[in-house]
């Protein structure tokens, strides 16, 4: 197995040379840089991470905290923040708290006993404990005293109605997300500003990020009653996509469908779902490099960024009848 000093021998620098190219500790020239690297590739060299946490007091490790895994968002943002942070040399460690607070707590406390450098944490609720030994970095749900970065979610909500607007929709079904999530709120906020006089809520349901709707919901469905069902997110979408099949109410011939996210698989369900893109590279590269700025400025004061989105059109959602007749009355027999 190759050696540090089999390396800088390589390169023909000396080891601290590669060692501060590695580590990114002190600049080098491009030319000394890329000869170190290449020596390093060349004789397959993997440096001792145990070994330099000891030394350095550094283990190069962060932690993500998230709530439900389940919920497809989650995976495509998990996928984002591990692909920067191994690119700044980062190691991730992952756990799913199933939107549990108590689960959380103990996902917070095992990134201390493995002493990560700092935790991306996207909270289950409101109540958060910030007395942990690592700085940490919220992403989508802010919480007060800490680093924050978020989609738009307002703009998101404004940009759902506009659209609703402009094909014509004027009685509505909201699903909207849970009142204690401020992106669930702020998506509500937008959506129902930028509709004032325009059209009139039908119905308003709140429920979870989940495609498993309530029983009540489920019967809301087969006479919704509205041109148009605007959803919290994807999943939810898909939940009523099922739950209008299973009664023969299809989708848009029948009934609009919006959604909010736009995970991986919302153009590959039929019909395509209509949607609110997140950004979640840019949310990924943001919440690695706020991190990264707090690790070694820890003193510093907290720092909000909000990132925009973007409406998605796709099949789910095209232009209201004329004249909204209910939609049991066309449903076939």
């Amino acid at each position: 197995m190759a050696t540090l000093t089999d390396v800088a021998k390589a390169a023909g620098v000396s080891t601290a040379t590669v060692s501060n190219v590695l580590n990114g500790t002190k600049a080098v020239t491009p030319h000394v840089r890329q000869r170190v690297l290449d020596a390093t590739a060349s004789l397959g060299y993997r440096p001792n991470l145990q070994a330099r946490s000891l030394r350095t007091g550094q283990s190069r490790t962060l932690g993500l905290v998230v709530p439900d895994l389940s919920n497809p968002y989650f995976p495509a943002l998990v996928q984002a923040i591990e692909t920067t942070a191994r690119g700044a040399g980062f190691a991730l460690m992952v756990m799913d708290t199933g939107n549990d607070m108590r689960h959380e707590l103990e996902a917070l406390a095992l990134m201390a006993s493995y002493r990560v450098e700092g935790v991306i944490w996207v909270p289950v609720g409101d109540h958060h404990d910030l007395d942990w030994p690592y700085p940490i970095v919220t992403v989508d749900r802010p919480v007060p005293g800490c680093d924050a970065v978020v989609a738009d979610h307002r703009e998101g909500g404004a940009l759902v109605a506009k659209h609703a607007i402009a094909l014509g929709h004027r009685r509505v079904g909201l699903l909207c997300g849970p009142h204690s999530l401020p992106s669930a709120a702020l998506r509500r906020e937008g959506f129902l500003e930028a509709g004032t006089g325009r059209f009139e809520i039908a119905w308003e349901h709140e429920v979870p990020f989940s495609s498993d709707l309530p029983n009540q919901l489920r019967a809301r469905l087969a006479e919704p009653d509205c041109s148009l069902v605007v959803c919290a997110n994807d999943a939810v979408a898909v939940g009523v996509l099922r739950a209008t099949r299973e009664v023969g109410i299809k989708v848009p011939d029948d009934l609009s469908l919006i959604g909010f996210d736009d995970v991986p698989w919302a153009d590959f369900v039929d019909p395509a779902l209509t949607t609110v893109r997140q950004p979640l590279a840019a949310l990924g590269e943001s919440a690695v490099a706020m991190l990264s700025a707090r690790i070694n400025l820890p003193g510093r004061a907290p720092h909000h960024e909000v990132l925009p989105v973007e409406l998605v059109v796709r099949r789910s959602a095209v232009p209201a009848p004329a004249g909204l007749a209910s939609v049991s009355r066309r449903r076939p027999a």
